[in-house]
């Protein structure tokens, strides 16, 4: 048995998955919801219920569905005009959803986040308990970006992301990712017919970017650039991602069968706990600390924690207790964590050893500046 064979195998004694579908499968590319396609696959997501599989929604499609209503053939540039195309088009989006699930008596939900609902320690125990308090009850949560509120700041930049996060958030085994392609290929399949399918890869392979190109839709955010980000990220709390054509005939339920369809992208490593998993899960860094290679070593070697002595630079305006993006002289992100103090009082201690804080500053808060128990390597 091939390996490929084996982990795709595996895929049938999972029992959380995560499921995100694209704007142009949802759209029609841009003539509306697809509500027979919709209807297909909640009819799929369904019958992985009745499995014993429990099952996240990610879905695209309110601001393609808003422009369609609003008769807007290209997408907007502006931020409002986008906010107003998502507030129009969650309307149809959510109906659509409730109205097919009803025909299995399923519940659904509706939950809207921004990038700040887990960033905020708080505010990411409290989703990440509704979500499990949701599939507990049995019910098929719907998530999408708040883009109604969101703002360029703290918008995730696309759905790929925000269901790779979701991953993370609830522990899932599985994302699946649905596209208009089949999957991730050696060469553009709309340039070139005869192009090959890769059916396996690892899924932080970064030579894998090298052929990913960018959206052609018009009506998503992201392209396959986007989905490679999207399975590294869910790789980092041990989850597997499935890229797979949405069109295909009952392709979940195929997939959980372990059927060669798509690209599956695994994780090599073991499951991150609750605490890293929403360290590493941030996307936005407040600022960034670049270390020496002493501080590299011990950091990366020995899971220390990182010292002012060990750092030669620092940017940013952050406060205590924000994320920091730690990085070596080359510019590589070494780790992230939550910093001990702001960024004025940084630039006045690094370089120094931990006995010399309360000279430098009047006081002492933590002789560490990233504390191990708050960082996670990249």
């Amino acid at each position: 048995m091939s390996l490929e064979t084996q982990a795709r195998e595996k895929l049938g004694a999972t029992r959380r998955w995560v499921v995100k579908i694209g704007s142009a499968l949802l759209t029609n590319n841009g003539r509306g919801l697809d509500r027979e396609a919709i209807g297909a696959w909640v009819g799929q997501i369904a019958a992985l219920q009745e499995r014993g599989i429990e099952v996240v929604l990610v879905s695209s499609g309110a601001v393609a569905e808003g422009m369609s209503r609003l008769g807007w053939n290209q997408r907007p540039d502006t931020v409002h005009e986008l906010q107003a195309a998502a507030a129009v088009g969650q309307m149809g989006l959510i109906e659509a959803y409730e109205t097919q699930f009803q025909r299995f008596d399923r519940h659904t939900a509706q939950v809207l986040v921004d990038h700040d609902d887990l960033a905020n320690r708080q505010r990411y125990l409290n989703a990440r308990s509704t979500l499990n308090t949701l599939l507990e009850l049995g019910v098929v949560p719907v998530v999408n970006e708040n883009d109604t509120v969101a703002t360029e700041e703290i918008r995730f930049g696309d759905n790929d992301r925000l269901a790779a996060l979701v991953t993370n958030l609830i522990e899932a085994e599985v994302l699946v990712i649905l596209t208009d392609q089949a999957g991730l290929f050696e060469q553009d399949p709309r340039h070139n017919p005869d192009a090959a399918l890769i059916s396996l890869a690892d899924a932080e392979d970064r030579s894998l970017e090298a052929i990913a190109g960018d959206s052609g839709s018009g009506l998503g955010r992201g392209g396959m650039i986007t989905k490679l980000e999207a399975a590294r990220l869910a790789a980092r709390s041990g989850a597997n991602t499935l890229i797979a054509g949405g069109q295909v005939k009952d392709i979940l339920l195929k997939l959980q069968a372990g059927a060669a369809q798509g690209t599956l992208l695994v994780s090599a490593r073991e499951p991150l706990d609750a605490r890293k998993q929403w360290l590493a899960g941030h996307l936005q860094m407040r600022g960034r600390l670049v270390l020496d290679e002493g501080a590299v070593k011990v950091v990366r070697e020995q899971g220390r924690s990182l010292l002012p002595v060990g750092v030669k630079a620092v940017s940013g305006g952050f406060t205590r207790g924000e994320m920091v993006s730690c990085v070596d002289s080359n510019n590589t992100e070494v780790a992230r964590g939550l910093v001990n103090y702001n960024a004025d009082e940084t630039a006045r201690i690094i370089g120094r050893p931990s006995s010399e804080i309360v000279n430098i500053l009047g006081y002492c808060a933590d002789e560490e500046l990233v504390h191990r128990d708050n960082m996670v390597l990249m």
